[in-house]
């Protein structure tokens, strides 16, 4: 049964290695067969899914704006422009004053030049207090703090497409995507707003956002191979993605009296936290299984990150149950880290809105479906911390 206040996904803005928009990654996706764009070389022993040639200018029009944006920025600002178009909102000053944002967003990126300048004068200085004292005034813009402040996201999407609702910004990897679309359907569900702009991005051609998963073994090393098939690998799984991923999300009857497409409902979204050293894993994600499947033959875009613990407990809860077929999209996307549940979200709401389920992405570990999705299961087990899940229903 519809009911007005029902959540809808009326806006898709995606990018990644595949290309941008929901047309580009539907037609790759729905290939089988489809080699990931890997780049092996620039950061060896590390292979990361880099991102395509981008036309900033598309999206944000003034050079100012571009510049005093780094990568990642950049990045999510053009993502969120792509969605706004979608859904018919981009330019419409009442429908963007209106319009409340949650985002979610990293730290950003460290200023290397900075950072091994520091590095370099400690060397012949002992007053090391006094030194970075120097650094910080003389060497930094005045929004940054060694890295950047990640409110500064919202900020520029506020800027450049005059999105000027309420806005928050939710730290915390994969946990920050998950909380980011909970909250923005949590509002709309309640009336508390009527169309909302959700996603994330994560740049990591960066050589500080490769550091933050390795410093606790994360990332996969030598030969690249699909998401389900890293266990025993050297390194600890993780193959990165540069993304961003962003939706509009609406109240039905708000999609409905400006006649838009509606591409899907957002159904239940779960979230877990659980305790991971004390085994509480496997338990937690089958209980957000319990509480967001529906039942019968379902369809899941998996956010699997391919870290072995997180990895191996999603496959074993997924196949535990038959009637799931998984699709761990990760295989040809890379991980996106705070992007990744957005995009899971969008590439479920592509498969009901086409009415056809994605081929196999890896054919030794994911069986295939047969028919027309009527609801997908989007995941993401944090490679680190944090479970969500949510179900997409057809319109």
């Amino acid at each position: 049964m519809s009911s007005p206040h029902d959540v809808v996904i009326t806006g898709i803005g995606l990018v990644s290695s595949l290309g941008e928009g929901p047309d580009a990654h539907w037609q790759k996706l729905a290939q089988p067969g489809r080699e990931p764009v890997l780049e092996a070389v620039r950061f060896a022993p590390y292979t990361v899914h880099p991102l395509p040639e981008i036309d900033w200018n598309l999206q944000i029009a003034k050079r100012g704006d571009q510049r005093q944006m780094e990568t990642w920025q950049r990045l999510g600002t053009y993502a969120a422009g792509l969605a706004l178009d979608d859904a018919g909102i981009k330019g419409n000053d009442e429908l963007c004053t209106t319009m409340d944002m949650v985002v979610a967003a990293g730290g950003g990126e460290r200023d290397e030049a900075v950072d091994a300048d520091i590095l370099a004068a400690s060397e012949n200085r002992n007053d090391r207090d006094v030194l970075l004292n120097e650094k910080l005034t003389t060497e930094l813009r005045p929004t940054l703090f060694l890295a950047q402040l990640s409110n500064l996201l919202a900020g520029n999407i506020s800027i450049v497409h005059k999105v000027t609702g309420s806005s928050r910004t939710f730290m915390g990897e994969e946990g920050a995507g998950v909380a980011a679309v909970e909250t923005a359907a949590a509002r709309i569900r309640s009336g508390q707003s009527t169309h909302i702009l959700v996603g994330g991005a994560f740049q990591t051609e960066h050589s500080d956002m490769l550091l933050g998963y390795e410093l606790a073994g994360y990332l996969h090393r030598g030969p690249w191979k699909p998401v389900w098939q890293r266990q025993g690998a050297e390194g600890g799984g993780v193959v990165s993605g540069s993304g961003g991923a962003f939706l509009v999300l609406e109240q039905r009857e708000h999609a409905a009296s400006r006649g838009r497409k509606i591409y899907a409902e957002l159904g239940q979204v779960v979230s877990g936290r659980a305790r991971r050293s004390r085994g509480e894993l496997d338990a937690g994600i089958a209980a957000l299984l319990k509480q967001a499947s529906p039942g019968g033959k379902l369809l899941a875009m998996s956010g699997a990150s391919g870290a072995h613990a997180a990895t191996i407990a999603e496959k074993a809860a997924l196949d535990a149950n038959p009637a799931i077929a998984a699709r761990g999209f990760s295989t040809l996307t890379g991980h996106m880290k705070e992007a990744q549940f957005p995009f899971a979200v969008a590439l479920a709401a592509l498969a009901v809105d086409r009415k056809a389920a994605y081929p196999v992405f890896d054919a030794t570990a994911e069986k295939p479906f047969e028919g027309i999705p009527a609801s997908v299961l989007a995941t993401a087990i944090g490679y680190h911390q944090f479970e969500g899940m949510a179900l997409v229903n057809a319109a």
